[in-house]
């Protein structure tokens, strides 16, 4: 059937995203305003239900993005983080017992005192009360799903996704046509693997000469814990067990607020076994003696997911096309051993509204915002990332046990002299790429949940509040429906089933008893967001897409 024009908005700024990057570049653009005396309208349109239903992060953040964004922030009796880091812990943990490293060997970047210990959704929920008392329109619930051109190839703005469209693609009786939202400029703010950002890259060549972006998958659960285990303002870090000595990865606990403890577990997707699961790595974890007595008699409230950029200053790709530019974790600004990157996405969103106002001032529309793009490698961004860039590849290269160590004692040179005795590494092959076949690896089997303080994937993603209309297209695509069952099964065990964190996908036996006639199973409804399978699916078979806006998570103070 023939569908109805869309109708349509104009702006002079699309942002594509509330989280961190898109509210911080919104509310900069309407200060200016105000400064200048200007009038600029600016649209925000977030996928999730509401602002911060979509944002996970351990977090402990660094201020110096809301400092420079809201000076008065640390005043303010609605501020979002009154948790300050009171004691930093490093350790390396074998399977029975672990070592404390001593905090005067860490790089000076990796003291957390000064930083604030708390809720990134709360930020952005603050972030976005902050916008609208400025005359930002944010519209929550509505999915960007596809990028609009001028003549001349510039982006003009995006569209927002179909709502009410069944799983057979037809409209249903609810059916109702998407927007246009068009900008004279559209900043891209969706976060690590967008799938707009995806399309950018590709059509403007953005990563060209670039390396490869890199990932990690951390997943988090928000528990709170009796009060004699409770130590607020106390930031733990650990890497080693349950990990071996070739997969990257690491842990985190932090203590804020009311009792509670975020704690999560990252594992970088360069990791070669097929038989590796991340969420039974992280449920693991939460079982070794130095952490298991902070959660029994506790209670888990929340769980969630999510894909983290890692390449760092090697793999952030062009930040700016005609109309537009890439903000936040879509350019990868995480700095990896810090485990932080919400600082440098306010900084981002900072810097690319100051581009952006400067053009709007002198009545220019849909070009490059060239100043943003230039400036950011000698800002407060550049140089983040620029001293930790070869931890990444030193610990890929290495392993933990040298790689760590390396990578400790080139931070250290950067810090102390301004250079690295190593220059700057490649980071190599992308992480799709790093899988071995399955038999070439030993499987890894893994102790079954106990109920106590650890979990299976189902009630972990109970606890996510993760709804979806369940008659509506799969937003999880398979470019070719054959390769999971016909290459990835007997080649690598198909991952897919193990790396998601989710529940997603299974592999389904017809004749069960012989493990005849294998189905792929797609469980969309389960789906965290995480974007993993677009990331580290072997064939780069899978596409996420956005489901129907306000599908997905939501997370309460993650």
């Amino acid at each position: 059937m023939e569908l109805p024009e869309r109708e349509g908005m104009d702006y002079d700024v699309v942002i594509v995203g509330a989280g961190p990057a898109g509210l911080a570049a919104a509310i900069r653009l309407k200060q200016l305003a105000a400064e200048k005396g200007h009038e600029v309208s600016v649209v925000v349109v977030e996928k999730g239900s509401e602002v911060g239903a979509h944002i996970l992060s351990g977090a402990v953040i660094d201020p110096i993005g809301l400092d420079r964004l809201l000076p008065e922030w640390r005043e303010d009796p609605e501020r979002p983080l009154t948790t300050a880091v009171t004691a930093d812990k490093f350790y390396f943990l074998g399977p029975a017992g672990g070592v404390r490293l001593p905090n005067f060997a860490m790089p000076r970047l990796m003291d957390n005192h000064g930083n604030f210990v708390g809720s990134l959704g709360n930020v952005a929920r603050y972030l976005a009360a902050k916008a609208e008392g400025l005359g930002v329109e944010i519209y929550p619930g509505f999915a960007a799903t596809e990028i609009l051109f001028g003549e001349n190839g510039e982006v003009t703005g995006i569209a927002t996704g179909d709502m009410g469209v069944g799983r057979d693609g037809e409209p249903k009786a609810d059916y109702t046509r998407g927007m246009e939202l068009r900008g004279r400029y559209t900043l891209f703010a969706e976060g690590a693997r967008g799938s707009l950002t995806k399309q950018l890259l590709k059509r403007f060549g953005l990563d060209e000469g670039r390396d490869p972006q890199k990932f990690g998958i951390g997943l988090k659960e928000l528990w709170q814990v009796k009060p004699e285990r409770f130590q607020p303002g106390l930031v733990q870090h650990s890497f080693g067990w349950p990990l071996d000595n070739s997969t990257g990865g690491g842990s985190f606990l932090y203590h804020f607020d009311d009792h509670f403890v975020s704690v999560g577990f990252v594992v970088h997707l360069n990791y070669q076994n097929p038989t590796l699961s991340p969420f039974d790595e992280f449920q693991r974890f939460k079982t070794h003696p130095f952490i298991r007595d902070v959660f029994e008699g506790g209670k888990r409230i929340a769980y969630g997911s999510r894909a983290i950029t890692e390449g760092g200053w090697q793999s952030v790709p062009k930040l700016t096309f005609k109309g537009g530019a890439l903000i936040g974790c879509a350019a990868g600004f995480v700095n990896v051993p810090r485990i932080k990157g919400s600082h440098n996405a306010v900084l981002s969103g900072i810097q690319a509204a100051e581009a952006a106002f400067a053009a709007l001032a002198e009545g220019r529309a849909g070009d490059e915002l060239a100043g943003y793009e230039s400036g950011w490698r000698a800002s407060e961004i550049g140089r983040d990332l620029k001293r930790v860039r070869n931890v990444k590849p030193l610990w890929s290269r290495f392993g933990t046990m040298v790689g760590v160590g390396l990578g400790g004692i080139d931070m250290w040179t950067n810090e102390l002299f301004g250079l690295s005795i190593f220059g700057t590494l490649k980071h190599g092959k992308p992480d799709y790429a790093s899988l071995k076949p399955i038999d070439q690896v030993k499987p890894i089997t893994y102790p079954k949940p106990d109920g106590v303080v650890s979990f299976d994937k189902l009630s972990s993603v109970f606890v996510s509040n993760t709804n979806h209309v369940e008659d509506q297209p799969v937003h999880l695509r398979l470019a070719d429906p054959n390769i999971p069952v016909n290459v990835n099964l007997p080649l690598y065990g198909e991952p897919a089933r193990l790396y998601c964190p989710a529940g997603v996908y299974e592999v389904v036996y017809d004749d069960a008893a012989n493990r005849k006639d294998p189905r792929f199973v797609i469980n969309a409804q389960n789906c965290v967001h995480c974007k993993t399978c677009d990331i580290k699916d072997p064939a780069q078979n899978i596409t996420w897409v956005p489901p129907e806006g306000g599908g997905g998570p939501n997370y309460p103070n993650m």
